[in-house]
């Protein structure tokens, strides 16, 4: 009996937990299977926009730093610039994320500028809480925050978690029918819009179970800065003057590359403030993608020395397995298939929250029409 009373609370926390996050569930699984082409997309949509003719042989020598002073000349109080395609191949535009802070805690403080690092032309320039001329990017910024800054951030944290619960549950509550799906022995019933959407909501949730915890609990560790007071705290203070970098940044990117021969660059950080250091990140030659970029090259932006060299040998066990959570959550560890793997398993939350509440719905009305029998007597 007491088994059955806790099954019976368990079913119905699942159930409240799917009603209060479904429309969440929706929103951030699609958006998440659409963000798993984030690069490709962006470009096509962007194509003409984004068209670069060279104008010379090789790009200038200095291009990443004429960009840098552009953006620092047009931006005067930024957190840092990040260049997001530093393995930008002839004809591609240069991308750039602008970290700025307007004092605003309802805003994340995010743009997107790219550039012809031919001739230094800005070929776009809008914050990410505009949809143009990327909507990807806005869609970025909307998957981590929903577009509401640091309590947006927290918000999704929080659902991130609901969500987690909401599969755990779903295990313990079906866990009979576990094997029975994996194994093929239960498939849909076409009675009804009733039994179709019960057996779909079966079947999608233990498929997917695994996954979907996978990726609801790395959204929420990746969002857990949203929960430190600092971040709140230096949310709501006005971004400091530049203190722009001394050493050119095209040096300092191929003195990283002496420093780590090995090194794919994915990732180029450009400070604007004294207390952070130019970075590049990235992966060694020949290694899986799932282990996250922890190999990094830190250089003193005003002496031009190497301040720091991290390889993924150097880090623990601990930071080993927190580096697969960010490849684990977006799907970039693998090739198209595993691509387009994860563009499924992001529909699968959505269909489970409409499959899900097609039921409440049913029993609802059951509920409803048996107290009005009852009533009726």
């Amino acid at each position: 009996m007491k088994k059955t009373k806790f099954t019976r609370g368990l079913f119905k926390l699942h159930s409240w937990l799917g009603l209060v996050t479904g429309i969440f569930l929706v929103l951030l699984g699609l958006s998440g299977s659409v963000l798993v082409f984030k690069t490709e997309l962006d470009h096509l949509a962007n194509r003409n926009l984004l068209r670069v003719s060279p104008a010379a042989t090789h790009v200038p020598e200095d291009a990443l730093m004429q960009c840098y002073k552009t953006i620092t000349a047009r931006y005067p109080n930024l957190d840092g610039i990040a260049w997001l395609n530093p393995d930008a191949g002839p004809g591609d535009a240069y991308d750039f994320r602008i970290y700025f802070n307007d004092a605003r805690l309802l805003t994340y403080d995010l743009a997107l500028i790219s550039f012809n690092p031919y001739t230094g032309a800005i070929l776009r320039e809008e914050p990410a809480s505009q949809f143009v001329p990327s909507f990807i990017e806005w869609l970025f910024q909307f998957h981590f925050s929903f577009q509401l800054g640091i309590p947006g951030a927290a918000l999704t944290a929080i659902f991130g978690i609901t969500m987690l619960l909401s599969v755990l549950t779903g295990a313990i509550v079906y866990r009979k029918n576990i094997w029975r799906v994996l194994s093929f022995r239960i498939s849909i019933n076409r009675k009804n819009w009733r039994t179709i959407s019960s057996d779909l909501h079966r079947i999608v949730g233990v498929w997917s179970m695994l996954f979907n915890a996978i990726i609801f609990f790395t959204g929420f560790w990746m969002n857990l800065f949203a929960f430190e007071p600092k971040t709140w705290e230096k949310e709501l203070l006005p971004g400091k003057r530049n203190n722009a970098m001394t050493v050119s940044a095209d040096e300092m990117l191929g003195a990283a590359r002496k420093a780590l021969p090995d090194l794919d660059p994915t990732y180029v950080y450009l400070p604007t403030q004294p207390e952070r250091k130019f970075e590049v990140r990235g992966y060694e030659q020949g290694q899986w993608k799932l282990w996250g970029a922890l190999n990094s090259v830190r250089i003193d932006q005003y002496t031009g020395k190497v301040f720091k060299i991290n390889t993924l040998a150097d880090k623990s066990v601990g930071e080993r397995i927190e580096a697969t959570f960010h490849p684990l959550h977006v799907g970039n560890f693998g090739g198209l298939p595993v691509r387009i793997f994860y563009v499924i398993i992001g529909l699968t939350p959505g269909l489970l929250a409409v499959t899900g509440f097609l039921l409440w719905w049913r029993r609802a009305g059951k509920s409803e029409a048996d107290r009005s029998a009852i009533s009726g007597r």
